[in-house]
């Protein structure tokens, strides 16, 4: 598990060098060209270097052990870096729609060759990116955050490469407009997702996959439980459920038998992924016995 942490953490290394140095590539092709296009896709590249930086540092992190002070460690940094990640991804692509509505009233002259020769490099550099970190995108939303930045970066560049060509050859100012627009809601259409799904996990919503008046049900059949009530299900990370209950019992009984309801719920838990769990045991409590608590 170490060495795939660490293979990760060089290949997120290189890819933030490569990010850089197109970054400042671009800008001084883009001062000398007079290209906005440039520009605004080296504003891109930056933009995925301050993303990759944030996924690095948060998988950092998150691997650090628990201590007394932090009794789950950093587990929630990939997580805050994906929700901070693909925030900035719809906020680019706003100002993306902005920019390109614009150029569509005033359209700008682009000196073609030096934008093609950028915008080329920049798609070798965004590509090579986008294959260093692929693997690792599947299974961490935090990986996948940077993974959209790189992936909607090279889009661009290719729009950007598209529009030399066509202002050059074809004289089709509007191209590059029409082009970025559709990247724009590319952009929020893809970063939708982990944006949603990282603010449900740090708002410690329910999990999507969890039904919690089915797992009530089924743990409703453990002999000896009367009800189970206040039940509060939430995730610490995209990987790690937890979920807490008060159980009301039917008699006053020893403490071995309630680990017998333990192992049981524990069984029923498992089924649904739920593998950290906390239930409090009650006989005679006076409390209300709703399923969730909505007097807070």
């Amino acid at each position: 598990m170490a060495a795939h942490h660490h293979g990760t953490g060089k290949n997120l290394g290189f890819t933030i060098l490569l990010n850089l140095f197109i970054s400042i590539a671009q800008v001084i092709g883009g001062t000398i060209s007079g290209s906005m296009a440039l520009l605004s896709d080296a504003t891109h590249n930056f933009s995925d270097v301050l993303s990759l930086v944030i996924s690095w540092v948060a998988k950092r992190l998150s691997g650090k052990s628990r201590t007394l002070t932090q009794t789950y460690g950093y587990k929630r940094a990939e997580i805050f870096a994906a929700f901070i990640n693909s925030t900035t991804l719809i906020v680019i692509a706003g100002i993306i729609i902005k920019e390109a509505i614009e150029r569509f009233f005033h359209q700008v002259e682009v000196q073609g060759s030096l934008v093609i020769y950028l915008a080329g490099l920049s798609i070798l550099i965004n590509g090579l990116s986008v294959l260093l970190v692929q693997r690792e995108a599947k299974e961490s939303m935090n990986i996948r955050s940077a993974y959209l930045h790189l992936f909607t970066d090279m889009l661009t560049s290719i729009a950007v490469l598209i529009g030399g060509f066509a202002i050059k050859y074809l004289g089709w100012t509007w191209i590059d407009s029409t082009l970025s627009l559709l990247i724009a809601f590319f952009l929020i259409y893809s970063s939708w997702t982990i944006f949603k799904d990282s603010l449900k996990i740090l708002m410690q919503f329910t999990p999507s996959s969890i039904n919690i008046e089915n797992i009530a049900a089924e743990l409703h059949t453990i002999k000896g439980v009367k009800n189970m009530h206040h039940i509060h299900v939430w995730q610490l990370d995209e990987h790690e459920i937890i979920f807490e209950a008060h159980v009301d019992v039917e008699e006053d009984i020893r403490i071995s038998a309630f680990e017998q309801i333990l192992e049981d719920a524990g069984k029923i838990l498992e089924k649904y992924q739920i593998h950290h769990f906390n239930l409090q045991p009650e006989l005679n409590m006076k409390d209300d016995k709703d399923l969730i608590n909505v007097k807070s």
